[in-house]
C-alpha cells in the first residue's frame, strides 16, 4: 500500500430547505442494504410563515420523522436546512398535509435506492478493485481505515504514532493518530475528530486526506513543515466506530452510537449531545428513539468518555479542537447551547473569517461562519462547547459540503474538491493559532 496513490436573523419568517425523506418500501432482492430505501424520496419543504413552520413541526412530531439536521426545524430562520426521514406509512399523510396547507415543496430525489446504487455516495465495485495503493478519492469502510492507520504507523514512524484511547460499546478499538515531528518534549497540540455522526461519510474521508497531505507535503511546503514542527495533531478518523460500521452494513443513514437501552427497543445515543455541558437541555431529546437522544447521563457512551478523558488529561497543551461534520457548508464556533459571545470572540472570529476566505479561494465555495447557536441552531451537550468550556481556546465545528442537493450522499467525485478546500481552511486556522492571538 502506498501513501501517494454571518449569523442570520432569527426572526425571519422563512424556514427554507426542510428536506423530508419519505420511505416507501418496495420488494427487491440483491440490492444494497437489502433494498430498504426502494422508492424513498427526498422532498424539500419551504414554509413562508411562522405559522407554516409551526404546522410543520407538529406534523413532523406526529409522524415521528428523523431529522437530518436536528434542531433546525424548531426555529424560523433564514437559510436553515432540515432533512427528515419519515416512515413509509406516514408519507401519504404528509403529502396530503402539504397539499391541504399549500406549503411549498419540491421532490429532489425520486428513488433513493436507485441513487445509492448508481454510486452517488457508495463506493463502486470499480473503485474498490482499483486500489493500487490507497485511494483517497473514495469512501472507505471502518476496516479499511483502520488497516490504513496501522500501515502508516509502520511506514511513517518518524511522523506518525498510532494508539488506542479505549473501546467502543461493541468492543472496537478507538484509534488515534499522533502526527508531528518529535522536535522537543513539549509542544502544543490540535485535536481533530471526524465521524461523530455515522452517516456523515465525508468527515472520515477528510481526516484521511489531512494525514495524507501532511505526510506528502511536509518536506516541500513551508507551512506544513512549520505546523508539524511546532505542533502535534491528534487525529481520530472515526469517532463513532460502531455507528459508522453500521452505516456501511445495515442503515446508510444511521446517526447515533449503537449502545443498548434496557428499557427501550431503540438503540444508540447522539454522541454530539452526550457531553457534560448543559447536558440534555435545548436541542437535545430525552427520548431514546430520537436521533438527538442525549443518553441516560453525560458521557454515558464509552466513545465520548474516552475522548473526554483524553482531552482532560492533555488539556494543558491542546490549544485547538476541530470536529468535522456534514452537511451545511458552515464553520461554527461556540456557543451552541446559548446566544452569547465567547470571551476570545475577536480571535476566534478572525480565524473563522480568514479560514472561510481561504476555503472559497480554491473552488469558489461559500461557507457561512459564526456562533453555532445563531448560525445553525441551538444544541446542548456538544463536543465543541465542552472542549471550549474545558480550556481549549480555539474550538470549531466544520459542516462540510453540500447544502442539500446531495446531503449525506455526497458523491465520491466531490471528495477531492471538498477536502482540498477544507485543507486550506484548516491550515489557515492552525497558522492563526501559531501567531498567539490572545
Amino acid at each position: 500500500m502506498k501513501l501517494l496513490g454571518k449569523p442570520r436573523s432569527r426572526t425571519a419568517a422563512l424556514l427554507p430547505l426542510c428536506l423530508l425523506f419519505l420511505k416507501i418500501l418496495q420488494p427487491g432482492h440483491g440490492h444494497l442494504y437489502s433494498n430498504r430505501y426502494a422508492g424513498d424520496k427526498v422532498i424539500r419543504l419551504i414554509p413562508n410563515t411562522e405559522e407554516e413552520a409551526y404546522a410543520l413541526k407538529k406534523i413532523c412530531h406526529k409522524l415521528k420523522v428523523d431529522l437530518w439536521q436536528p434542531g433546525s426545524i424548531f426555529y424560523v430562520s433564514e437559510g436553515t436546512v432540515t432533512d427528515v426521514h419519515i416512515p413509509h406509512n406516514g408519507s401519504q399523510a404528509l403529502l396530503a398535509f402539504l397539499q391541504e396547507t399549500n406549503i411549498q415543496y419540491k421532490i429532489l430525489i425520486e428513488d433513493l435506492q436507485k441513487a445509492l446504487e448508481e454510486g452517488s455516495s457508495l463506493p463502486t465495485q470499480r473503485s474498490r478493485r482499483s486500489l493500487s495503493g490507497y485511494n483517497y478519492e473514495v469512501y472507505h469502510s471502518l476496516e479499511e481505515i483502520q488497516h490504513w492507520m496501522h500501515h502508516l504507523n509502520k511506514t511513517h514512524s518518524g511522523l506518525i504514532h498510532m494508539f488506542s484511547i479505549g473501546n467502543s460499546y461493541e468492543g472496537r478499538s478507538l484509534f488515534v493518530l499522533k502526527l508531528g515531528r518529535r522536535s522537543r518534549a513539549y509542544k502544543r497540540a490540535v485535536w481533530i475528530d471526524c465521524g461523530i455522526h455515522a452517516r456523515e461519510w465525508i468527515g472520515p474521508a477528510f481526516c484521511q486526506w489531512f494525514v495524507k497531505e501532511a505526510l506528502l507535503t511536509y518536506k516541500s511546503d513551508p507551512t506544513m513543515r512549520k505546523m508539524l514542527t511546532h505542533l502535534y495533531f491528534y487525529i481520530m478518523p472515526v469517532f463513532n466506530v460502531d455507528g459508522y460500521h453500521f452505516s456501511w452494513t445495515n442503515d446508510r443513514f444511521w446517526r447515533k452510537t449503537r449502545s443498548r437501552n434496557s428499557r427501550f427497543r431503540c438503540r444508540g445515543v447522539d454522541a454530539n449531545r452526550n457531553w457534560r455541558v448543559k447536558w440534555c437541555e435545548e436541542g437535545a431529546s430525552t427520548y431514546p428513539c430520537d436521533d438527538t437522544y442525549c443518553g441516560p447521563f453525560p458521557e454515558s457512551e464509552p466513545e465520548v468518555k474516552a475522548v473526554a478523558n483524553f482531552l482532560r488529561k492533555h488539556r494543558k497543551h491542546i490549544r485547538a479542537y476541530l470536529s468535522f461534520h456534514a452537511y451545511a457548508q458552515m464553520l461554527l464556533y461556540p456557543y451552541s447551547y446559548k446566544y452569547a459571545t465567547i470571551p476570545n470572540f475577536s480571535c476566534v472570529e478572525s480565524a473563522a473569517y480568514k479560514a472561510v476566505n481561504a476555503l472559497r479561494s480554491v473552488h469558489g465555495v461559500q461557507y457561512r461562519y459564526g456562533p453555532a447557536s445563531s448560525t445553525l441552531y441551538v444544541s446542548s451537550g456538544s463536543s465543541m462547547d465542552w472542549a471550549y468550556k474545558n480550556g481549549i481556546p480555539y474550538t470549531f465545528a466544520f459542516e462540510l459540503r453540500d447544502t442539500g442537493h446531495f446531503g449525506f450522499l455526497l458523491p465520491e467525485m466531490l471528495i477531492k474538491p471538498t477536502c482540498t478546500e477544507t485543507m486550506l481552511a484548516v491550515k489557515n486556522i492552525t497558522m492563526h493559532l501559531l501567531k498567539k492571538c490572545p
